[in-house]
């Protein structure tokens, strides 16, 4: 069974519980149990599967859940995460979906406010905390207690895949100026960077990662003038956290080199292509789906891991040398053990104040509660 990991404390201090997805509590139940070719999915997704990116990624895990349970997937494209998103949660509930998949974080609060409404759906949201849905995480719930209990949320250690790309980019740089198009800066996407930034730095001391935010997860338009910003200031190697190509095409352009993000799209800029954290989303999605057709909601927060297979690292483009390729492959190997962590101490900040003590492996909660940016990045973590 995957394991689950739940918070339950708040902030940064979160601590967090390992449970069985699927499991048999009674907070779980659903009140029907229809069979696994009879279950309604529908899956909302915050742009299109042409994107080749997040959206692009989800859906082949959709389409994984499709072939695995036999049953046709209602998508939603181009919904915004914003307020606007729960009148389309309202309408799927009541057309009678019993699994709902949210793939963006900012569906939380309008999905949430739903789930209390339709108490025998199955609610999923992506990449979400329930913390965040309570008041002391900004939310509008009073706590825990007071959230729906059919839902859950699935999210994956993207860090891993971070930290072993941000090898190859120190590898690859030429002036040690690594460049950062960033959406928002959200614990999620800081993490992220700092994981990139310290792999880099693991095999490049003197690399830095300077940040460009564009305050938006989806706009090839701005994700591109972002990069050609970076690029025009020195950069000669781009990472993204962003749902398109437009970095690495940017890259390409300027003969610069990219790592990209959410899917394995070599061919979007094949020279400039050095590698990129991806992601496996069907297994998920099966069994998820698979639990709900069996009557019960998996309720916890899960977060998968490159032990697990849900967080991967893509191909290698030609440029990485056969070397770097076997130190990469090396260190995801500990990872994947457990024998090595990205945020592993000593680590200071940008201001040189430590904040992982050596030898410490820094714990899910504050992971997941993440605020400042390393040394070496330039930028405000505050966007």
């Amino acid at each position: 069974m995957k394991k689950m990991w739940k918070l339950a404390a708040i902030a940064a201090t979160a601590s967090l519980l390992v449970a069985a997805c699927g499991g048999s509590d009674s907070s779980s139940d659903t009140t029907a149990a229809p069979a696994a070719t009879d279950v309604k999915v529908a899956v909302v997704y915050l742009g299109t599967a042409e994107d080749k990116g997040w959206t692009y990624q989800h859906e082949q895990g959709i389409l994984q859940l499709e072939k695995d349970l036999g049953v046709e997937v209602k998508r939603i494209e181009n919904i915004a995460d914003n307020a606007d998103s729960e009148k389309t949660f309202e309408q799927l509930a009541s057309e009678g979906y019993n699994v709902i998949y949210a793939t963006s974080f900012g569906y939380g609060s309008p999905m949430a406010n739903v789930a209390v409404k339709y108490p025998d759906v199955c609610f999923q949201w992506a990449t979400g905390a329930k913390f965040l849905l309570t008041k002391d995480g900004g939310g509008a719930f009073a706590d825990f207690a007071a959230l729906p209990a059919n839902l859950g949320t699935y999210f994956g250690a993207a860090e891993e895949a971070r930290y072993l790309s941000g090898i190859a980019a120190g590898k690859a740089t030429k002036n040690n100026k690594l460049g950062y198009v960033a959406a928002f800066p959200i614990p999620e996407v800081i993490r992220g960077i700092n994981a990139f930034t310290l792999g880099a730095q693991s095999v490049n001391p003197k690399a830095t990662v300077q940040v460009s935010w564009t305050k938006t997860w989806f706009d090839p338009t701005i994700e591109k003038q972002a990069a050609e910003s970076l690029l025009d200031a020195g950069v000669d190697v781009l990472a993204q956290h962003q749902d398109t190509t437009a970095a690495g095409v940017a890259a390409e352009a300027k003969g610069a080199k990219w790592v990209g993000y959410n899917s394995d799209v070599k061919e979007a800029a094949p020279t400039a292509w050095l590698t990129a954290p991806t992601w496996n989303w069907g297994p998920y999605y099966s069994k998820t789906s698979k639990a709900v057709a069996d009557g019960t909601c998996p309720t916890d927060e899960y977060y998968g891991s490159m032990a697990d297979g849900m967080v991967t690292l893509a191909s290698f483009g030609d440029s990485v040398d056969a070397d770097t390729q076997a130190s990469i492959t090396a260190k995801g190997e500990e990872i994947i053990a457990g024998t090595f962590a990205p945020f592993t101490g000593p680590i200071s900040d940008q201001d040189g104040k430590e904040v992982i003590a050596a030898g410490v492996k820094a714990e899910l909660g504050a992971l997941l509660s993440m605020s400042y940016f390393v040394k070496g990045v330039i930028g405000s973590a505050k966007g």
